[in-house]
């Protein structure tokens, strides 16, 4: 065990489109929280085919759904448009604040909602220091702001670590 671990997903995967939420379904698990840019979408871009199909899944399967985004409203609120999902904005990830309110939102417990992200020390920090399962997902498009190109310098470092543990 390092100090490292508390950055840690519980499990990695390529993309958001390849999770198999039946599967999380069967397990018991009622909600969903996921980051927007570059998890759903490449950063800034509005919902797509891929993304409505997958909240129509979801909404199908019977799971509730929140996004929860460290941007301004308006950049939320454009993605959720056709989505139609609820969310917070301005979240301050990786404060634990509105992980639970997204949990009181969608009427879920920590150990029945799944956290997808695309970001270490916002994401999967929150989610751990709050007690739900969390998912990283591979940055969608190489474009981003410096200040995220910046921590992922520092992600590489931590991955290398939490691969190098998961291979013992």
């Amino acid at each position: 065990m390092s100090f490292l671990d508390v950055f840690y997903p519980n499990e990695m995967i390529d993309s958001t489109y390849d999770i198999s939420f039946e599967e999380w379904k069967k397990k018991g698990y009622q909600g969903v929280i996921f980051d927007i840019d570059n998890t759903l979408v490449p950063h800034g871009a509005d919902a797509d085919e891929r993304s409505l199909a997958l909240f129509a899944k979801l909404k199908e399967l019977g799971f509730q759904t929140m996004l929860l985004s460290n941007n301004k409203e308006p950049r939320v609120k454009r993605f959720n448009e056709k989505i139609g999902s609820g969310y917070i904005y301005k979240a301050g990830k990786p404060g634990v604040k509105n992980y639970q309110k997204a949990m009181e939102f969608m009427g879920t417990k920590a150990e029945n909602t799944l956290f997808v992200g695309d970001q270490l020390f916002t994401d999967v920090w929150g989610a751990k220091r709050v007690g739900i399962y969390s998912i990283l997902v591979k940055p969608i498009h190489p474009k981003e702001e410096i200040q995220i190109v910046l921590k992922r310098y520092l992600e590489k470092i931590v991955l290398y670590f939490y691969l190098k543990e998961k291979r013992k």
